[in-house]
């Protein structure tokens, strides 16, 4: 059940993506998905949907991992399409009642659930191919300037983001083990209206907190008895350097970008 998901996981690899310099690789990501917003036709989205394929292919993750990684947004793709489509303007193909189905509802709805997908997948092309480590030596580096400016306490910053990445699929067997323990002892988690499913996910919150502030508790001890003081004099094991394939990646990504763009100039917007 819960255990297909793989939101946060990290999948050992050699590929192209895999080797790309972390710093580079969020640059690129966020890059990336900048450009989904710019696509107004679907030609844009047709050659954001080729990029997306493409990143997959270099990552080497396979196709049923994507699967499972996209499965807990299906819901929100639903539902995010349904409410396009019935928000459309212009003149109606259809009515449901108060409710009518328009050409531009339609469009909004294929480009609004393609934007989260194609998001949901770059975004997994991040924590797939990226170590904990790497990830959070790459936010803090790129987060430098704020402590040049503000003095802000960067490293403690990634440090908590890449931990929360880190124990997302930890919380989920968390709750995996919670609900069979609870279903086991006869606890009804999946019959009746809304309000009584929701009032029965109780029993599964509580201890889910409870295990949560534990672990968090053991994790702080184990970090101090490990000498563990922040990142100000710290050195690192591995030092990044921006090698000629990240420079590669960064000149691709970039005359895409520039292509999104002038396909927004030039043909005919759709949304």
């Amino acid at each position: 059940m819960l255990n297909n998901i793989t939101i946060g996981q990290y999948f050992p690899g050699n590929s192209l993506l895999h080797k790309i310099d972390a710093r580079m690789k969020i640059v690129l990501i966020i890059v990336l998905m900048a450009s989904l917003f710019v696509c107004r036709s679907y030609i844009a989205l047709g050659a954001a949907l080729a990029m997306t394929l493409i990143t997959v292919i270099l990552s080497g993750i396979k196709p049923s991992v994507i699967l499972k990684g996209i499965k807990p947004i299906v819901f929100v793709v639903i539902f995010t399409a349904l409410l396009n489509l019935f928000y459309g303007t212009g003149e109606p193909i259809a009515k449901l009642w108060v409710f009518k189905i328009t050409e531009s509802g339609i469009n909004n709805a294929i480009f609004m659930s393609m934007r989260v997908i194609l998001l949901v997948v770059t975004g997994l092309m991040l924590t797939y191919t990226t170590t904990p480590t790497s990830l959070t030596d790459a936010i803090e580096a790129l987060l430098k300037p704020l402590h040049t400016l503000f003095k802000a306490d960067i490293h403690s910053l990634a440090m908590t983001m890449t931990i929360a990445l880190r124990f997302i699929p930890t919380l989920i067997e968390e709750v995996d083990k919670i609900i069979s323990a609870q279903k086991s002892r006869g606890a009804d988690l999946e019959n009746g209206n809304v309000f009584k499913r929701v009032k029965a996910l109780v029993p599964v919150l509580i201890p889910l907190f409870v295990s949560s502030f534990r672990r968090a508790n053991e994790l702080s001890y184990a970090m101090e008895c490990r000498c563990y003081r922040g990142g100000e004099g710290r050195t690192k094991m591995k030092t990044m350097h921006l090698e000629a394939r990240d420079y590669l990646s960064m000149i691709f990504v970039l005359a895409y970008l520039a292509g999104i763009i002038a396909i927004r100039i030039l043909v005919k917007n759709v949304i």
